[in-house]
């Protein structure tokens, strides 16, 4: 069942939003060469234990850390290790927290030093992929109309979106109803209604779609590089509001 929240349950998402935002800015100066995704996680646990919250991922289905740090050819669910980041690489960053029951679930990928113009590239494609679809989720859309946004931008430089991961609904639970994909036809699936809440998350290939799935290990099949961005997103009666970033924040962001 889709879930429609409230006002009172939507300012409870937005205080989590806000404190996963502060999350993770504080994480991306962190990435540069030689830094390990171990103590990025480690910083990520002090802040949200510090503001009284969980980490949403902390456990989740046995995973063991309270973020998902994906490097490279990783698509998603990447465990925080002690191995050095190496200048060039990429790195996606996933992390969600629960405060006072409720959820917010963000990511980015970001460069680690000086990286190549391919791989810069990918990143800032798999980011715009966010805000095509962001500006798709309207009410009376349908979610296919999100997911061909998302598709149509990646394949016009020649991307693809990762098939076979999704982004979803969120509240109380991390994930609930409806799946979110990235690709698909516009016109179709669910409809939006004022009040869902939905986390977008573009997951990009450079190469092709297809991935190999070992554990948590999510990897494209080529081992082409993979970016990936997402923001919980509420439906409103007017323009979508991202709950992930604060509102001073979100408007400099579209400008």
């Amino acid at each position: 069942m889709i879930s429609v929240k409230n006002a009172a349950q939507i300012d409870k998402m937005r205080a989590a939003g806000r404190l996963l935002h502060e999350v993770l800015a504080a994480l991306r100066p962190m990435v540069k060469p030689g830094a390990t995704t171990l103590d990025i996680d480690r910083k990520a646990r002090r802040m949200i234990a510090d503001a009284g919250a969980i980490p949403s991922f902390l456990g989740y289905r046995g995973f063991p850390a309270a973020l998902c740090a994906s490097v490279n050819a990783a698509v998603v669910h990447g465990i925080p290790n002690a191995n050095p980041l190496a200048e060039g690489d990429i790195l996606g960053v996933d992390c969600g927290v629960i405060l006072d029951g409720w959820q917010s679930d963000s990511a980015f990928t970001v460069g680690v030093g000086r990286i190549s113009e391919e791989a810069r590239k990918l990143i800032a494609v798999t980011e715009e992929c966010f805000w095509c679809a962001f500006a798709k989720a309207r009410k009376g859309a349908r979610v296919g109309d999100i997911s061909w946004a998302i598709q149509r931008h990646a394949e016009s430089f020649g991307y693809q979106p990762i098939r076979q991961m999704c982004g979803h609904g969120i509240g109380r639970k991390m994930h609930e109803e409806p799946e979110v994909p990235n690709f698909g036809e516009p016109g179709r699936g669910p409809r939006l209604l004022v009040g869902m809440t939905l986390a977008i998350e573009p997951m990009i290939a450079a190469g092709g779609w297809e991935i190999d799935i070992n554990g948590w290990d999510v990897v494209t099949h080529d081992r082409s590089l993979c970016a990936h961005y997402e923001h919980t997103v509420l439906i409103t009666d007017g323009e979508p509001e991202i709950l992930s970033i604060p509102r001073s924040v979100a408007r400099a962001a579209t400008l």
